[in-house]
């Protein structure tokens, strides 16, 4: 049997492709003919390469947390770092520190007390400097009590900084100022540091956690600190998950369904309750949820349907739905604007960014030293557009400053 392929080629077996998401990246491999490649292009559907990416940063200059090469001043607005690189893959923020992925490389800046840098010492760097020499890194989580965990191409899973409560998942309370190996395995698929706490997702679908386990933040129907990675139940189906701000955390199921853990006050939890649980609760019933990120009393869910939805505590606007700052709070999921979100983030405290489905940038909350970057140290209860650009690919924010990756189109 044969088919019959753009271009009038016939073959038995077809070259086969992997269209470009969102505008970049892609695979083709096989033959194939220049009419079918013209005819995938005009389609949009043939590999592209991918756009230059920069780095930018604002908010509390301390330490050299902005990447610019000097402490002072702070940043009201996004500003480029010094780096030269142009093909960043991957940001995080910690506490005055912040981490980002650039050609498989591993970057880190700002505070280094505590080893949190990796740096094999305690110096603060002002710019981004690589860790090692190693070109094989692939995902970074810098948690808001120094802690950084990483997850290399080969499935393993490193960590360094402070080791308070057994956050580093190495079997003890040891800080470590260079990465060390979590275990021996090689199935680790993802990994996010809280506060003195982590969590992982390993590649068969099973979630993982360790640390400090106040509140039942880390998931095991325990408030015992535990220093080495434990499986969270028996399911095998997490596909995103969040450790949250304070001993709470959150996590997506392959079928859509939400769950939350830990520490419920202000109803961050989104059960409806200010009650704390030890163990995964589902939020509602509902089976469209893509992740859910959060701040220090807030969360925020969003669905593929590309709606928002938020829950917690409003201290500093942080909602988003123009509430009055203070003790207004939301148990249960509330939807805020109209559906046109892509990709969430948020920060140790009370600032929350977002991106919509048209590239911009958009944050509310704490405003502190400018890391809402919206050009002043005011909160803000709705959602503003930060700055003008269209392209933003990834955002991350820390206490007190904020990173993002903005594709540069020429």
């Amino acid at each position: 049997m044969s088919d019959r392929y753009p271009g009038g080629l016939i073959r038995k077996t077809p070259p086969t492709i992997t269209p470009p998401t969102g505008g970049e990246g892609g695979s083709a491999s096989g033959i194939w003919t220049m009419d079918q490649v013209a005819y995938y292009i005009k389609e949009g559907t043939w590999p592209k390469g991918f756009l230059p990416r920069e780095l930018y940063t604002w908010g509390q200059s301390g330490y050299g947390a902005l990447g610019n090469n000097t402490n002072n001043p702070d940043r009201t607005t996004p500003g480029t770092t010094v780096a030269s690189n142009t093909d960043w893959e991957s940001v995080t923020s910690g506490s005055f520190c912040q981490a980002a992925i650039a050609g498989g490389k591993l970057f880190t800046w700002g505070y280094g007390g505590l080893g949190s840098l990796g740096h094999n010492n305690t110096v603060y760097r002002s710019s981004p400097t690589q860790v090692g020499a190693l070109t094989n890194w692939s995902k970074v989580s810098m948690g808001q009590s120094y802690g950084t965990h990483a997850v290399k191409t080969d499935g393993t899973l490193w960590a360094w900084g402070s080791g308070t409560g057994g956050q580093l998942g190495i079997n003890s309370t040891v800080t470590y100022s260079s990465p060390v190996q979590v275990g021996a395995l090689t199935d680790w698929a993802n990994v996010h540091g809280g506060w003195d706490q982590a969590a992982a997702i390993k590649t068969d679908g099973t979630i993982w956690s360790w640390g400090n386990a106040q509140f039942g933040g880390t998931g095991q129907n325990t408030t015992t600190n535990t220093s080495s990675p434990v499986q969270i139940g028996a399911s095998t189906d997490w596909l995103d998950l969040e450790c949250g701000t304070i001993y709470s955390s959150y996590a997506v199921k392959t079928d859509g369904t939400a769950w939350s853990w830990g520490w419920g006050a202000s109803g961050k939890l989104m059960q409806n309750s200010l009650t704390n649980f030890s163990s995964p609760v589902q939020i509602g019933a509902l089976t469209n949820w893509q992740s859910i990120v959060s701040t220090r009393s807030a969360a925020f869910g969003l669905k593929t349907d590309n709606t928002l939805w938020v829950a917690g505590g409003n201290s500093y606007g942080e909602l988003g739905l123009n509430l009055p700052a203070g003790t207004t709070f939301r148990s249960s999921p509330v939807q805020l604007g109209a559906a046109d979100w892509s990709i969430l983030a948020t920060d140790a405290y009370n600032t929350m960014f977002a991106i919509k489905t048209d590239g911009t940038l958009w944050g509310w909350g704490d405003a502190v030293n400018g890391m809402l970057g919206a050009g002043s140290t005011i909160d803000k209860s709705s959602p503003v557009q930060i700055g003008s650009e269209t392209t933003w690919a990834s955002v991350a924010c820390g206490n007190p400053q904020s990173i993002g990756i903005l594709k540069v189109v020429s």
